[in-house]
């Protein structure tokens, strides 16, 4: 499963990457924010 952005990374898709992130980690939900931590 690939999940954008995927590097490499320019200033766009870096500020995007950043946000999902954070978007992830402040909802709260465990399930999003292990899947930002798993290995790709």
């Amino acid at each position: 499963m690939s999940r954008p952005p995927l590097p490499p990374f320019n200033e766009q898709t870096a500020i995007e990457k950043i946000r999902l992130a954070e978007d992830g980690w402040n909802s709260r939900d465990p399930h999003k924010v292990a899947l930002a931590h798993r290995e790709h």
